[in-house]
């Protein structure tokens, strides 16, 4: 069940509860309070930016949110208490994430809050259930989430974070002696994925021979094309996000950068691939969480893939999959509760071992953050797809490990 603002949704009636507490064993003789505390519905708040440059993996986010919860509801809800998920546009914007995420808690009395898409927004949505002791699980990429300064113990980190994407990208495609320009997005996501490239680069014994900043949403590259080719890198790697990064890519094809070095990305964006022709991302490698492909050696990955395409006629993208991976850790970890408890659905996701789209996850006690896998992925020429969905090569899927992770004492948490 979903409510969002901008259109109305039915809602479980009166009738229809009452049928399911009895289904579960509640006679009529019980109490009226111990009536409403059964059948009240379990709210999740879902702000995510549903306008703005990063609307399409919004609306995917939501896509796969709602999925989790029909398929948890059409099993019969937690503990007998259906899940409803109220979405929120915050707009990309840290205020007026703030400014929902407090409406959710404070006006609609949610249980929890899943989403975000935007590493500064996310912390903006992190203060806010810090402050209220609100189970939040975090489904945008940020390492700086995951550091002692912004650590909460309501907070679950389910998306990947740069650290884990730019060094997977690194690992399949820098060298020793390699000579790599940085292009990135002036702000906290570009300059995270720059961080988390050179990182791996000193690792590795490439040499960062240039970084370069452009505005967030900027539409033309093209000035900063020539001074890229007058460094003569091997490996561009070009950190941003959304409409960004098909911009940016699109305008390196323009001026054949492709044929001069290689350009990587720390995450590889299906929509924003099919937003522009094939030939544009030809031979582009990046980092990716999810890809629909996985469902040829991962079960869950087909079972993820076929209720997509059965709600929604087609299948299902990364940043789609983390509404459906965040929102699923969220409700198995009440299922093991046994119902909205904070301590024990805290408790319940500390020591789950999950398993909803892409083979086997958990979190880390220190930091909250997800383990899981990273894949590899190499954008398609035109000539190799086999269809309009047969988008990317995996180049690698590297198993989830707490080796590919900054440690504990690193990021600042007693060791």
């Amino acid at each position: 069940m979903t409510k969002r603002t901008d259109h109305p949704l039915s809602s479980v009636s009166r009738r229809t509860v009452l049928a399911g507490l009895g289904a579960a064993g509640v006679g009529l003789i019980a109490s009226p309070a111990i009536v409403r505390a059964q059948a009240e519905t379990i709210r999740i708040g879902f702000p995510t930016p549903l306008t703005g440059p990063f609307g399409a993996e919004a609306k995917d986010q939501v896509k796969s949110a709602e999925l989790a919860v029909k398929l948890v509801n059409d099993k019969g809800g937690i503990a007998g208490r259906k899940v409803e998920l109220l979405v929120r546009d915050d707009k990309l914007n840290a205020g007026e994430a703030a400014t929902r995420t407090l409406e959710l808690i404070e006006k609609d009395k949610v249980h929890a809050v899943v989403g975000s898409l935007s590493s500064a927004v996310q912390l903006a949505v992190n203060e806010v259930t810090r402050a209220r002791g609100v189970i939040y699980v975090s489904i945008s990429q940020s390492d700086t989430i995951n550091e002692v300064k912004d650590f909460s113990k309501y907070t679950f980190h389910e998306a990947l974070n740069p650290h884990m994407t730019t060094a997977a990208v690194a690992r399949a495609t820098f060298k020793k002696g390699s000579k790599v320009v940085l292009l990135g997005a002036d702000y906290a996501y570009g300059h995270e994925m720059m961080r988390g490239f050179k990182r791996a680069a000193g690792e590795m014994g490439a040499e960062i021979v240039g970084e370069i900043l452009h505005p967030f949403g900027a539409a033309d590259y093209s000035t900063l094309m020539p001074r890229i080719r007058a460094l003569k890198p091997d490996i561009l790697a070009i950190c941003n996000f959304g409409r960004d990064q098909a911009n940016s890519i699109k305008q390196a094809n323009d001026f054949g950068m492709k044929k001069q070095m290689q350009i990587v990305v720390p995450v590889l964006l299906h929509n924003q691939r099919i937003a522009v022709a094939p030939d544009v991302f030809e031979g582009i490698i990046g980092g990716a969480n999810y890809y629909w492909a996985l469902e040829s050696t991962i079960p869950s990955a087909k079972a993820f893939n076929d209720a997509y395409k059965a709600a929604y006629g087609s299948l299902p993208t990364d940043y789609g999959a983390y509404g459906f991976t965040g929102v699923s850790a969220l409700l198995l970890a009440m299922a093991k509760a046994g119902g909205t408890d904070t301590d024990k659905v805290i408790e319940a996701l500390e020591g789950l071992k999950y398993d909803v789209a892409k083979g086997p996850q958990y979190f880390r006690k220190c930091d909250h953050q997800s383990v899981q896998s990273v894949l590899v992925l190499k954008s398609k020429a035109k000539a190799d797809m086999k269809s309009e969905q047969d988008l990317f090569e995996i180049v690698a899927n590297v198993p989830g490990s707490e080796q590919m992770l900054r440690s504990c004492g690193e990021l600042g948490f007693p060791t």
